[in-house]
């Protein structure tokens, strides 16, 4: 298991609730944000580290996590 920096983990709660501002607010729910926090974790274990590239990962993913939950 991937061990992070407090620095990191603080780049990931940031990264995190600025990808959720660009989920329309209707749609915004725990079950979002979880899986945006899921795309941002899997970046960094692959060692992206970056706010800017974290944030872009999980913005990235909003069409295919919305998708998957209104399914």
């Amino acid at each position: 298991m991937p061990t992070y920096s407090p620095e990191l983990i603080q780049t990931m709660r940031e990264a995190l609730e600025e990808a959720m501002t660009k989920v329309p607010a209707d749609l915004a729910t725990p079950a979002v944000k979880a899986h945006m926090a899921e795309i941002i974790l899997k970046a960094a274990a692959a060692g992206q580290a970056s706010y800017d590239a974290l944030v872009i990962a999980a913005s990235d993913s909003i069409p295919a996590i919305l998708s998957q939950l209104l399914l």
